[in-house]
């Protein structure tokens, strides 16, 4: 059933100054949804600003060179506190907005998720999930469109980014012709896939080639060839160059191996504990992430665990196989 807008439509209306925030470490789907959503608002009179609770990922440094419109968040976050209302984008737990977490919760403005994750927390407002859609950047798309604001060619550009990041360039099971129906319609607005693609994909440091050779070299399997993970050390990135934003997509290559039915990468983080990323091709790999804290979707989720890697990389395997032996 589609969503219903009203409410989120009103209170934009209502109000003046919006801060837009998405996950930690962001992607293109939380990005793209953001950056389109700023651009709607600020063709409509309102103020927007785009705020990350982590560094931006070089990756994604393209969208904005100079740093005129993406803001990182830091405690005590004194100069956010001007804002009307708060949308937070392509999440809806408390554990994936990081420091910003806490500000949000004392900050006594409206505020409203906007995501596509199946996990989600009560942030402490309206709440706008569609599980079925394939990313946030659709869902971005149709609040636009029920602002009854322009969709300009830049917006339409980030969108795109979104929907074909997320649903891995058109080829993840989430892909379906409605994708490509909006995907066409945002070409014809003005989004242009070839420089975009080449951006993203062709436009690699040197240092992140060598960080995913690290990864590769240590690549395991378990489970008979069902499972197989990789991981990265804070060491890796003194001896490559790479920053922990170089680690994205690196789930792609375990789960390239043939007869894998769950591919896991374990990154170890500079404050403690380890983070892990789920992909699956059957296996509800959401549930597993929940059983430690994260979640995510039923093909693709994530959690981060207090304990050392080599515990949390015995800990998750347990957990995956105990998964696939019982069905998914």
């Amino acid at each position: 059933m589609p969503l219903d807008w009203a409410p989120l439509v009103d209170l934009i209306r209502r109000h003046q100054t919006f801060l837009l925030m998405t996950h930690v470490r962001p992607d293109a789907d939380g990005l793209g949804a953001q950056l389109a959503l700023a651009d709607a608002l600020g063709r409509m009179g309102k103020t927007a600003r785009v705020v990350i609770a982590s560094p931006l990922p070089p990756r994604y440094g393209f969208l904005d060179p100079d740093r005129r419109v993406i803001e990182e968040f830091r405690p005590p976050g004194t100069g956010f506190r001007g804002v009307d209302a708060i949308l937070v984008l392509d999440t809806g737990t408390w554990g994936q907005l990081g420091e910003f977490g806490p500000w949000m919760r004392g900050v006594p403005v409206p505020k409203a998720v906007i995501d596509h994750h199946r996990t989600q927390d009560d942030l402490g407002g309206l709440r706008f999930v569609d599980v079925s859609a394939e990313a946030t950047g659709r869902l971005a798309y149709e609040l636009i469109r029920a602002l009854g604001a322009p969709l300009s060619p830049r917006a339409a550009h980030y969108l795109f980014m979104a929907l074909a990041l997320d649903t891995g360039w058109f080829r993840h099971a989430n892909t379906t012709a409605a994708t490509y129906d909006l995907a066409g319609e945002l070409v014809r607005a003005g989004a242009d896939p070839t420089p975009l693609y080449e951006q993203l994909f062709e436009c690699a440091p040197l240092a992140r080639l060598k960080l995913v050779g690290l990864a590769l070299g240590r690549m395991q399997v378990r489970a008979g060839g069902r499972v197989a993970f990789t991981e990265v050390t804070l060491a890796d990135y003194a001896q490559t160059g790479a920053v922990p934003g170089d680690t994205e997509d690196l789930i792609n290559h375990p789960r390239s191996i043939d007869g894998v039915e769950v591919a896991l990468i374990f990154i170890e983080q500079p404050e403690g504990g380890t983070k892990v990323s789920f992909r699956s091709r059957a296996v509800d790999v959401s549930k597993v992430a929940e059983r430690f804290g994260g979640g995510g979707h039923k093909l693709a989720a994530g959690a981060r665990l207090p304990d050392s890697l080599p515990i949390a990389r015995e800990k998750v395997l347990a957990a995956c196989e105990q998964a696939l032996a019982a069905g998914g």
